[in-house]
């Protein structure tokens, strides 16, 4: 095992090293003849012929172009054949989406199986063509021949949007774009070399920086957005801060050739590439040479650079510190101390011992940095000497958190799992940390790794419910089996995973024309909001509907009624919701509400005769007009009388109008409204507007019985003070409702005398009550006394004022507390 630092190299006062992760795949792929992008964080690498050069074809290679996708260790993932037009640029999101921009403004966006969709960059582009284009993880921006500028900002939903006029008439010497999450504004902004300065443009403005140093042939932004560097025409590197406020670094390359490729090593340093050289500058300007027989390519990360040439992939990056506080020569750090512990303790020497106690008080700081440069290790043989290290020393510990070691056994394994070459994700350790477990799955899923996808989420204890929805999907896709073999095969495979939506999978089979297929997946679809819709969007209304009830979800009941109300003719939406009390119910509240017409004719298809009454009914006492009342009126008269069952109802519409007719003649007769009154209103009326006799014949008509009629007439006197009639009424024959009424009437009109012509009248035993209400003491004494009530007497006593009729009173106490 060579030592760790064979591949080192000072840069003043920090060393970086080039590793090489895989020996590349491919056959003799030379880089300078194809156009190249590559995804970040380890992604893939799409290839493409660059049409401006000249390549010999070599045996069996197709005449038409193709573009092809790699993994980082030259494993062929796809070829896409491409019979488009001529490719602009070509770029990739954060979710691992080639992006193909082409001169008319047409932009593919293809995923790693060569699947895509086409949005377009509008008229402007079309009519004036692409002749470049900048990409970042969630966006691009495009410059037309006509020199403006156009962006996307989301992938999801594509909305060409344009940025403020640069002002330029030629193209620019070289520009970039900061994606907005490193400007103060959040809006993309876009840095455009002109002449010797650069214009900062955005959505409103297009901004001079007025700088002197220009023209400038090269830029790029370093990987956190604080600083840009610079390749100017008489061959220098100069590093700014992104506002152009601080002048950080300047470096003579000497060369008045503009480099190839201009990015960033991390943040700390810059890799220039020219043909068959590299050149890495520092922040102090120093620099390291590196020098390539063929051509390479360079993808910035956000901790290095990898490298791609013919023959292999290598990572450039800065040691990080852990790792160079432990192996860096003549390092007397604890980490180190404790690593050479390690190596004494292996040869049984006692140095190890001496070692561990000169670093006693920092022992725990040691354990932490070998589990941090364990992370940072590609080398299997170093993670597990680094960790071995950790593991030692924390031995010596009391008290010591193993979280971190655990975690980080966690996440070397599952390191190494994707780095390994048939899979070919060089992700480092840095990366999986700023990337999260979630994406990397993602990224397992899009290249269909579903059993290393699985078996990740099963270590790190993550559900495995999307990988196996992609699976089951990519299944229906491809598989040439019957429907019921395929649904059983999906089944059988999610089957211990309760809860887990088979509505995407059945989307899938429904898009792909498999609709018995869709329709059996629903059936294990466990939440009926997820369901319901889809069975909708499939045209199974009426299973939807039986799901929607089955779920006791109204909300998603009404939701399959309405739907069904507006796609479907009214025989059929009724023959479909008849057998479900349900939805007749839901149905018949909603229409009772929103739709009578509709509720009309849902009772007359399921021949409800007496509920179409009764809607006919309500509907009529919201009529205006007396005469379309009526006749709604009879319309639901003849509905009750189809029905034997409802003689009573039909009797009582019949007085109903007949009660009509009569207040409609009666409206006519006297100027005063009587529409809407009960029969017992009607003839109180008349009376208090003086017309007994037309009373009398509303009373008979409608054959009112005595009692009531006497009360409603004496109410209806007693109302307009007419005590004539109300003594007439008294002496007209014997009333059916006795004289107490009479009194009580007269009380509440607070007509005393009135009251007291017919207490006499009364029974003998509510006389002196009656004659005590009206303050009548003197004879409520003597009634009293009659009835010999010694408790109305004393009652009496206490109420009355007046102290003669209170001896009088007293008097007769005594005579009847004596007789007893």
């Amino acid at each position: 095992m060579s030592p760790p630092t064979a591949d080192w190299i000072q840069l003043h006062d920090r060393f970086y090293r080039k590793q090489e992760i895989y020996t590349m795949l491919w056959k003799q792929v030379d880089l300078s003849k194809y156009m190249m992008a590559a995804a970040p964080f380890g992604g893939p690498l799409a290839l493409v012929r660059d049409d401006r050069k000249v390549l010999l074809l070599q045996k069996q290679q197709p005449i038409k172009p193709s573009i092809y996708l790699y993994t980082s260790s030259g494993k062929l993932m796809e070829t896409i054949q491409w019979e488009k037009g001529h490719i602009v640029g070509m770029g990739w999101t954060e979710t691992e989406q080639l992006l193909c921009v082409l001169e008319d403004g047409t932009v593919r966006m293809y995923n790693i199986l060569g699947e895509y969709t086409q949005f377009s960059l509008g008229k402007e582009a079309k009519d004036n063509r692409v002749i470049d284009v900048q990409f970042w993880g969630t966006g691009l921006v495009a410059l037309t021949g006509s020199f403006q500028l156009i962006a996307i900002t989301n992938f999801d939903e594509p909305r060409p949007l344009f940025l403020a006029d640069p002002g330029i008439n030629e193209p620019p010497h070289s520009w970039t774009v900061v994606p907005p999450k490193f400007t103060l504004s959040r809006h993309v902004e876009v840095l455009i070399a002109h002449n010797s300065t650069i214009l900062v443009v955005d959505a409103t403005e297009a901004r001079d920086e007025r700088l002197q140093q220009g023209p400038f042939s090269k830029m790029s932004i370093s990987p956190d957005g604080k600083y840009l560097a610079l390749f100017t025409a008489d061959g220098k590197l100069w590093v700014v801060s992104i506002d152009f406020q601080k002048n950080l670094s300047e470096f003579a390359t000497r060369s008045q050739v503009p480099p190839q490729q201009l990015v960033w090593c991390g943040t700390d340093s810059v890799v220039l590439y020219w043909d068959k050289i590299v050149l890495m500058v520092g922040p102090y300007g120093d620099w390291i040479k590196y020098t390539y027989d063929d051509a390479i390519f360079l993808i910035p990360e956000i901790d290095g650079v990898r490298v791609i040439s013919m023959d292999k992939c290598e990572f450039l990056q800065k040691v990080p510190d852990a790792t160079e506080s432990i192996f860096k020569i003549g390092s007397t750090a604890p980490a180190a101390m404790l690593y050479d512990a390690l190596e004494h303790f292996e040869s049984k020497s006692p140095k190890a011992d001496e070692n561990i106690r000169s670093i006693r008080l920092e022992l725990g700081d040691a354990v932490e940095a070998c589990i941090e440069a364990a992370g940072h290790e590609t080398s299997h043989q170093y993670q597990r000497s680094l960790l071995k290290a950790a593991s030692f020393g924390k031995s010596f510990l009391e008290i010591h958190n193993a979280d971190s070691f655990v975690e980080m056994c966690k996440v070397l394994r599952v390191l190494n799992a994707v780095r390994y070459y048939e899979i070919g994700i060089p992700m480092t350790y840095t990366q999986y940390q700023r990337l999260s477990p979630e994406a990397l799955i993602d990224r397992l899923i899009s290249r269909h790794q579903y059993l290393l996808a699985i078996r990740i989420c099963e270590y790190l204890k993550m559900r495995t419910d999307r990988i196996l929805i992609h699976w089951a999907c990519s299944k229906i896709k491809k598989s040439n089996d019957d429907e019921d073999t395929i649904c059983r095969m999906v089944v059988e495979k999610l089957a211990n995973k309760p809860g887990l939506s088979y509505s995407e999978i059945a989307m899938t089979a429904h898009k792909a024309g498999q609709s018995k297929l869709a329709t059996m997946l629903l059936d294990y679809e466990p939440r009926a909001g997820d369901q319901v819709p889809l069975l909708m969007s499939m045209q199974e209304d009426e299973l939807a509907l039986v799901k929607a009830i089955e779920s006791g979800d109204t909300d998603l009941v009404y939701h399959v009624i309405l739907h069904l109300k507006r796609k479907l003719q009214l025989g059929e939406f009724f023959r479909i919701i008849n057998n479900k009390p349900l939805a007749c119910n839901l149905l018949e509240s909603y229409c009772k509400q929103q739709d009578p017409e509709l509720l009309k004719d849902f009772y007359y298809q399921d021949d409800r005769t007496v509920d179409r009454a009764n809607l006919t009914l309500m509907e009529s006492f919201r009529q205006k007009d007396s005469t379309e009342q009526i006749n709604k009126i009879k319309a639901a008269l003849k509905l009750y009388q189809e029905d034997k069952e409802h003689t009573f109802e039909a009797k009582a519409i019949e007085d109903s109008i007949k009660l009509l007719q009569t207040q409609v003649q009666l409206e006519k007769d006297y100027s005063q409204p009587f529409s809407g009154l009960s029969i017992s209103s009607t003839v109180y009326k008349l009376i208090t507007i003086n017309q007994s006799n037309r009373a009398a014949k509303v009373r008979g008509d409608f054959k009112m019985p005595d009692k009531r009629f006497w009360w409603i007439k004496l109410r209806a006197l007693v109302e307009i003070r007419d005590w004539d009639g109300v003594a007439t009424l008294a002496k007209s024959k014997k009333s059916p409702i006795g004289y107490e009424p009479f009194v009580e009437e007269c009380v509440k009109a607070m007509q005393f005398r009135e009251a007291a012509k017919y207490i006499l009248k009364c029974d003998a035993h509510l006389r002196a009550g009656l004659f005590l209400k009206i303050e009548a003491y003197q004879e409520a004494g003597d009634q009293a006394f009659l009835q010999r009530d010694l408790d109305t007497l004393r009652e009496i006593r206490d109420k009355c004022p007046n102290a003669v009729i209170q001896g009088q009173i007293d008097g007769y106490i005594s005579q009847l507390a004596s007789s007893r």
